[in-house]
Formats: structure tokens, C-alpha cells, sequence
């Protein structure tokens, strides 16, 4: 008996002494690339085995097993794993394992130039959040390019009236000509009014590397418009790796896109191109918005050597679109609505003419962009980076002129565009009386519309010629500290006039506006479908109504010192620039007076900014910025009301403040911002919602408003196959003091002025909360799926300013808030010989839930007001409200349920 326990407990003693002598190690180190990643999370697949990296990104791992895998992961890098063997006992060293960044750098990006200013994470000192490629392409699908941009803090977009490429979009309470756009390094904000039109953008998201905001005052060192932030597209360039792609996608409302694109790579002469076409159509989400468009990418590149990288691009998107430019009542869309419930797909600009939908309002535009890089690596210490560039913008939008045609309506709230016909060309119908042949000398017998009679569609065209040039040195004075300083050169021509896009039947179009040639009748019709040909001349066009050309010059000079190690980053930057603006008016003085073409009116502004970034450790950081901007006035505050009588406007003057802090851990980074930004002489146009006055338009002058606000960005990687993202933000948006209007109707004419009582009024037209929350999970082996959703509190309606010329105003309307939630599948295949080829399957679906909501009103009119005068009923009272809204407030809605499928081969 004894024998036999001895036997069993010498068998016990051999078998523990066997597993602790076949246990082997595991080691490695986990980088970047550059820097280690401490914290990272190394684990035993199909085991509970794990560990995790040290300070130096150093890990050792006991493992029981002799071959295996192991799966290395950190917070905002993609998984890697490796196979393992070990021996007894012994050993196994990985050596230094390289996690690829898949969200939140740009290192993958191609273009490099010195001029592309891209904010570094825990270096520079900006509150910064960026957009991938791929993002991009999985997420964006029928929405437009600014939405995929919605759950970045203190961002709100909107579709506005809904039609392809109307989006805007708003960064801590700052509309978009206020938020520096770039595109390349390259400044794309209208030289005139600083508008960022997105429609002529359409094709920006099909070519786009990486897309970076930085919120605030940014790191550009240009003196640009960048108020509320900087918008940084860099788009995709021809030394890309060698491979192509080709892609479908359909949606809702007869969405249709295809696209195709190949990139030869850099070749043994040191040659590369890259090409991409594209073409997009659809019916439009909301009623009477069709719309096509297409795209084109091309570049060039050449590196003969390590000195001398030259890339050349040049792309655009020829697109036309009908719009609903025109914010209806909430009435408007019950009354074409069903069950009480409004109709947020309802136009009042659109109709059938001949049995094809027709508007009023149709957009078309084509603006190309041409750019030449050239960076030159003079030394070591020393490089030059250029940029030349060229855009050339042809189209408009069209609109009504003539008799008013809005109050005659199908039952169904249409257009009757078969009636004005009739009524042009003598013929009975709904409409009333109709034209009369002419009896004027020659024109005898031809129906004659003009600025008052008749139905005519005109179109507003607003095309410019636009050149410049960004040059940029940089020196490294020492290990630690480099120097920047370079130009910004552009020169500018606007030209802005109308001509007849449609007759609607009628013989001839008499126009008695243009005092050097009066009374003049005119025959010529032009197309409202953009001109492929870029150059296409429109000075001799013939013209209606109004006749300027604008003429901006713009010059500019820039430096920035940094300093960096390690621990610290610090940036002073100083930038000047004068801008002269000068106008041309041949329809509204004689030739031989001297406001037919004026002076230059030139203006000086500039900015002051700096910032320090601290890395306590691997895991935290904290910045401070702070800026100081005189901001020259736009255009039409030189030159009011399209006169050519200069104003003497003050720069507006800009102050910003930041923090921020950063944590970053192989499971959770979360960045939180604090900001101020006090905004001082703002000189503000806005549309004029009254019904009575369609395209007019207010002017406000001397307004002051404070923007502060805290910001918390996260995302997390609990599991390795499961990633979650969100982000809230909470800002306080208000005016300041008083400040006057004018108010103008659409041929420019003042109707009114007064006081504008604007202290502690809310700033309107954006989100001053807002907060999301997503998900993402690997279901399969390249099979996941996501969802998100986002939530929008403290919405206020736009100012109006007739509204508040009282004291005893109520302030601007808060609308209701409203949560919105999107939902996407992926899935990838890959195929080819060398399983070096992948097709690539998404759905996606926006708003799942369908929420109906209100994105912006033009009107503040609340439910307490008398609907008429000063006593009576009030909006509530009379059950005239919907979700506790006035239905007498001019509203856009936003987009119901939307869907799209994409399938891309990628070669």
C-alpha cells in the first residue's frame, strides 16, 4: 500500500516538475513605428493567457503551449496576429511588432507637402478630429460630403432645403464662411463672401485621403477664415500604390452611382498617375430635386530624385440640381401632409412642364481645380514646398422673374408651369388675363415678358477666374527648433449678372436695367446645365436685371517658430495679409462715370496665435492655445446693396482661447476642450424669410457675440473585434449687445432699417448640445456591423431680424430636440490568385428609426404670440402648433429613412 502511494506521489511530483519545465516565454516589443505603445494588450489566442505591454512597450508572456498565436491590439490601431513556436523551456523573442494607426493619424496619407498644414496627435496644439478614406467611402453613401462630419463635437449639418449638395455645416456656432475649407493646403472659400457652395464639391468625398477639423482657430499658418475651425481635405495623389477599383451603388429614390479609378504607382522612371471618373444621379429625397453629376481626378507625378517631388492635379464635378430654396410654413407641410402628419418632403418650387418635373430653382455649376505641388529638399535642414494653383467657376442658379407665381397651385401644391405657358402665349387659362401681342415697332405680334410681367425663369450667374500661389521654407535652426515662412498670393474676378434661362413660351424678354444700352429686347436663352469646358467665356452673354464684376486681390505673408522634443511642442505663428477689393458696374452707372469701375479699396488684416503641448507620460497630455484675428470684411460689406459706393467696415476681431487634455491607454483615448471665442464688429447677411419678399435679404451690422463650450471626444476597444466611439458637447452661444439692419428685396433695393436688440439672444441656427454613441463589432472574419446614434438639444431658429428690432423680443425659438440613429453592414471578400484582391460589400441605413424633426427655422414665431396683431388667439390657443411649434414658422426638415447598397472591386 505504501509502495502505491509512493508510486502515485513520485507520479504527481513528475508531472508538476514536467509542466513547470515545459512552460516557454514569449516576448516582443510593441511600437508604433516610432514610438512604443505601453499598455498594449498581448494575448494567447483561444486562451485566457495575457498580458500587457510596459513603459518601453516591452511584454513577456508565459505559455504552456509550444505553437500558437498570439493577437497584439491597441486602443486606435489595427490588431496584429502572429504566429508563435517555443520550445520547451525556452524562449521566443517576436522582436519589435508594428501597429498600423486606422483612425486617428494621417500617416498613411501620400501627400507630404510643407504646405498642407495637418495637426499631429500630442504635438499640436488644437482640438483636432480626422476622417480616413475608408470611413468615408463605407460610411458616407447618399448623404452629402460635410454629414460624415456629424458626430465630430460641436459639429451641426444640415441638408438645408434637401437638394443634391445644399448641405451646410456649422462648428461651435460658426456658419461655414466662417470655417477655413482647404483642400490640399490649398484655401477654396469664395474670395467674395468666403461661401463654401458644397454642390461644387459633389466629387470631393470620391477622392479624398484623409479629411482632418480642427476646431478653433487651427494650426494654419495662413490668415484665413477660420473662425470656427478649419476643414483639411487631402485628397489622394498619383504616386498612390499601384492598383485601381471600380464601384456601384444604389438607394433610395433612384440613386444611382458608378465609379472607377487607377493608379499606376511610382514607376522605375520615377513617374506615377492616377485617375478617377465617376457619375451620380437620382430623383432627390425630397420632391422635385433631381439632380446629376459627375466627377474627374487626374494627377500627374514626377521623382526624378530625393530633392525634387512635383505632383500635378486637377479635378471637378460638372453638376446640376433642382433645389427647394424656399423654407415653407409648418402649415404648408400639414396641409400637403396625411393623418396630421406633415408632408417633409413638400417643394413649393417645382411642377411638371410638358409632363417633366421642372423648379424654379435649379443649380448648375462646374469648378475645377488645377494645382501644381513642387517640394524641394534643398538639404537636410532646409525645404521649400509651392503651390500653384487655378479655379475656374461657371454656372448659377435659376429663380422666377416676372409676375409672382407662388400663389397659384395644384390641389397638390405645384407649380403650374403648363398654365404660365398658356398665359405667355395668349392662350386661356387658370392663371388670369394673358399676355397681349405687342404693338411696339418692330415686335409686332410677339408676347413680351419683363421684370413685372409674364412668367420667366432667369438665371443668376456667379462665375470667377481665380489664381494663386502658397510658398512655404522651412528651416530646422536646431534639433529642437525649425522655422517657417513663406506667401499667399491670389488674385481673383467674380462676374455676377443674369440672363434668360427660359422664356416659358413667350416671344422676346424686354429689359430697360442697363442705363449705357436701355430698352432692349432680348431673343438668346442659355442653358442652366453646366458647361463641360471650364474656360467657356460668359462676358459676352447677353444680361438682365444687374451687370458687376467683382475684382479681389490678395497678399499675403506668414511665419511660424516651433519647438519640439520629446515632452514639448510649442508654436508662435503671425500672419498678414491685405486684400484689395475693387468694382465693376456697367448696367447701373454711364461708362463716363467714375463708380463704373472703381478704386481699389485696399484693407489690411492679420492674426497672432500660439499654443503649447505637454506630454506628461505615454498616456496624458494637456494643451493651452490662444489667437488674436482683425478679419478684413467680405465683399459685400465694402460694396452694399450691389452699389459701388464703398462703406468704411471695421475688420472684425476675433479672440480664442483652448485647453485641452488627452488620455490615451491600450483600451480607452478620450480628448477633452475647453474653449472661448469672442467675436467683436461681425458684419452678417442673412435671407429674409417673408414670403412677401422672396430673395431679399437683411444686413446687420456691428454684431458681438461669445462662443465657450466643453467638448469630450472618446473611443474604446474592449474587445479586440469590438470598437466604441462617442463624443458631447455643450456650448454657450449668445450675442452680446445690440447692432442695426437694413433690409433689402432681391433686385437690391432698401425697403427698411432699424435697431437690432440682440443682448443674451441665443445664437441661432446650430445645435448648442450635442452627443453620439457607436459601435462597431466584427461578427465574422471581415464581416461586421455598426450603428450610431446621435442626439441634438438647444436648436435655435435663425435670427430674423425684423423680429427683433423691439427690446421686449422673446429671443430666438427653440426647436425641438431630436435624436437620430444610422445603422451599417460590411462585408469582405477576398479573391485573386494571390488573395490580393478584395470585394467589398455596405449597406447603409440613415435614420432607422425614421424620426421626423425639424434641423432649422428660418422664423421665430412662438407658440404664446397672437396669430394676428396684438390680442386675440394665439398660436396655441387656436391648436396651430406642432411639437410645440407655431406652424406659422418657415422650417426645413430633416431627411426620414434612407437607404444605399455600394459594391467595390478593389484591384
Amino acid at each position: 500500500m505504501r509502495t502505491m502511494k509512493n508510486w502515485l506521489l513520485s507520479g504527481l511530483l513528475f508531472m508538476m516538475v514536467s509542466t513547470v519545465f515545459s512552460q516557454g516565454k514569449i516576448t516582443g516589443t510593441v511600437t508604433d513605428g516610432q514610438n512604443s505603445l505601453p499598455g498594449a494588450n498581448v494575448a494567447i489566442k483561444g486562451s485566457k493567457i495575457g498580458t500587457t505591454a510596459d513603459f518601453d512597450g516591452k511584454f513577456s508572456i508565459n505559455t504552456s503551449v509550444t505553437s500558437g498565436e498570439v493577437v497584439i491590439s491597441f486602443i486606435g490601431y489595427d490588431a496584429k496576429t502572429l504566429k508563435f513556436r517555443v520550445s520547451n523551456g525556452g524562449t521566443t523573442d517576436l522582436g519589435t511588432i508594428v501597429l498600423t494607426n486606422n483612425s486617428s493619424e494621417l500617416e498613411e496619407v501620400v501627400i507630404k507637402s510643407g504646405v498642407v498644414d495637418i495637426a499631429k496627435d500630442r504635438k499640436t496644439p488644437v482640438a483636432v478630429s480626422t476622417i480616413k478614406a475608408a470611413e468615408i467611402q463605407e460610411k458616407l453613401g447618399t448623404q452629402e460630403f460635410p454629414e460624415i462630419l456629424a458626430n465630430t463635437p460641436s459639429v451641426y449639418v444640415t441638408k438645408q432645403g434637401g437638394g443634391f449638395g445644399d448641405s451646410r455645416i456649422n462648428i461651435r456656432g460658426f456658419d461655414q464662411r466662417n470655417i477655413a475649407v482647404m483642400v490640399n493646403g490649398v484655401p477654396v472659400n469664395d474670395m467674395e463672401n468666403s461661401a463654401v457652395y458644397w454642390s461644387n464639391w459633389a466629387g470631393l468625398s470620391d477622392v479624398t485621403s484623409a479629411m482632418q477639423v480642427q476646431r478653433g482657430l487651427g494650426s494654419s499658418k495662413l490668415a484665413i477664415s477660420s473662425v470656427g475651425g478649419t476643414i483639411n481635405v487631402v485628397t489622394r495623389t498619383s504616386d498612390m500604390k499601384e492598383g485601381g477599383s471600380v464601384s456601384s451603388g444604389f438607394g433610395n429614390a433612384n440613386y444611382l452611382k458608378v465609379q472607377g479609378s487607377y493608379n499606376t504607382g511610382v514607376m522605375k522612371n520615377g513617374f506615377s498617375a492616377s485617375v478617377l471618373l465617376s457619375s451620380t444621379m437620382g430623383d432627390g429625397y425630397v420632391d422635385g430635386t433631381k439632380f446629376q453629376g459627375q466627377n474627374y481626378f487626374i494627377a500627374f507625378g514626377y521623382k526624378p530624385n530625393d530633392k525634387h517631388d512635383f505632383q500635378f492635379t486637377f479635378t471637378g464635378a460638372p453638376q446640376w440640381h433642382n433645389q427647394r430654396s424656399f423654407a415653407n410654413t409648418l402649415t404648408d407641410y400639414l396641409k400637403y401632409g396625411k393623418n396630421g402628419e406633415p408632408n417633409i418632403k413638400y417643394s413649393s418650387d417645382w411642377g411638371y412642364l410638358n409632363g417633366e418635373e421642372y423648379a424654379w430653382t435649379r443649380n448648375f455649376y462646374h469648378k475645377p481645380v488645377m494645382s501644381f505641388n513642387w517640394d524641394y529638399k534643398i538639404s537636410e535642414n532646409t525645404k521649400l514646398s509651392s503651390v500653384f494653383y487655378a479655379s475656374w467657376g461657371r454656372g448659377g442658379g435659376t429663380g422666377n422673374i416676372g409676375k409672382s407665381p407662388f400663389s397659384y397651385k395644384t390641389a397638390n401644391g405645384l407649380v403650374l408651369f403648363d398654365e404660365f405657358v398658356k398665359f405667355n402665349t395668349g392662350q386661356p387659362n387658370s392663371v388670369g388675363a394673358p399676355l397681349t401681342p405687342s404693338t411696339a415697332t418692330g415686335h409686332v405680334g410677339e408676347y413680351v415678358t419683363n421684370s413685372t410681367t409674364g412668367f420667366t425663369r432667369r438665371a443668376s450667374i456667379n462665375s470667377h477666374d481665380w489664381y494663386g500661389a502658397v510658398i512655404n521654407l522651412n528651416q530646422k535652426l536646431t534639433d529642437n527648433l525649425t522655422l517657417d515662412f513663406g506667401i499667399d498670393a491670389r488674385t481673383y474676378v467674380g462676374y455676377h449678372f443674369r440672363n434668360i434661362n427660359d422664356r416659358l413660351g413667350a416671344s422676346v424678354y424686354f429689359d430697360n436695367k442697363d442705363i449705357n444700352n436701355p430698352n432692349r429686347y432680348l431673343y438668346q436663352t442659355y442653358s442652366a446645365s453646366p458647361s463641360i469646358n471650364p474656360w467657356t467665356d460668359v462676358k459676352d452673354q447677353e444680361k438682365i436685371e444687374y451687370n458687376n464684376n467683382g475684382y479681389v486681390k490678395w497678399y499675403g505673408a506668414f511665419t511660424q517658430l516651433e519647438y519640439s522634443n520629446d515632452k514639448l511642442s510649442a508654436f508662435f505663428q503671425g500672419a498678414v495679409s491685405q486684400q484689395g477689393f475693387q468694382r465693376e458696374d456697367t448696367f447701373v452707372y454711364l461708362k463716363t462715370d467714375p463708380l463704373y469701375k472703381t478704386d481699389i479699396e485696399n484693407i489690411l488684416g492679420g492674426n497672432v496665435k500660439g499654443g503649447v503641448n505637454y506630454n506628461i507620460n505615454d498616456q496624458h497630455n494637456v494643451f493651452v492655445n490662444s489667437g488674436y484675428y482683425s478679419k478684413q470684411p467680405f465683399f459685400n460689406a465694402v460694396y452694399r446693396n450691389n452699389r459701388s459706393v464703398a462703406f468704411d467696415t471695421p475688420n472684425e476681431k476675433i479672440l480664442g482661447v483652448e485647453a485641452g487634455y488627452g488620455f490615451r491607454s491600450s483600451m480607452f483615448n478620450a480628448k477633452l476642450n475647453l474653449y472661448y471665442t469672442a467675436w467683436d464688429d461681425r458684419y452678417q447677411r442673412s435671407t429674409d424669410p417673408s414670403s412677401t419678399n422672396r430673395n431679399g435679404y437683411y444686413d446687420a451690422n456691428g454684431v458681438s457675440e461669445t462662443h465657450s463650450g466643453v467638448e469630450l471626444e472618446m473611443n474604446a476597444r474592449p474587445l479586440p473585434k469590438l470598437n466604441i466611439n462617442g463624443m458631447v458637447s455643450v456650448g454657450e452661444w449668445k450675442y452680446n449687445g445690440n447692432a442695426t439692419y437694413d433690409r433689402f428685396d432681391q433686385n437690391n433695393n432698401k425697403i427698411g432699417s432699424g435697431d437690432l436688440y440682440l443682448a443674451d439672444v441665443k445664437v441661432g441656427d446650430a445645435a448648442q448640445m450635442t452627443a453620439s454613441l457607436g459601435a462597431s463589432y466584427e461578427v465574422l472574419t471581415r464581416v461586421s456591423l455598426d450603428a450610431n446614434y446621435r442626439f441634438q438639444d438647444n436648436l435655435y431658429a435663425a435670427i430674423e431680424p425684423g423680429r427683433f428690432s423691439s427690446a421686449t423680443n422673446k429671443g430666438s425659438l427653440e426647436l425641438p430636440s431630436y435624436g437620430l440613429m444610422d445603422a451599417g453592414f460590411s462585408y469582405k471578400l477576398i479573391v485573386g490568385k494571390n488573395l490580393d484582391k478584395s470585394v467589398n460589400f455596405r449597406l447603409n441605413v440613415n435614420n432607422v428609426l425614421d424620426e421626423v424633426y425639424i434641423s432649422e427655422s428660418r422664423t421665430n414665431i412662438f407658440a404664446d404670440d397672437f396669430v394676428s396683431g396684438t390680442s386675440g388667439a394665439t398660436w396655441e390657443s387656436a391648436g396651430r402648433t406642432y411639437k410645440g411649434v407655431a406652424n406659422g414658422n418657415q422650417v426645413f426638415f430633416g431627411f426620414g429613412r434612407t437607404w444605399n447598397f455600394s459594391l467595390r472591386y478593389n484591384f
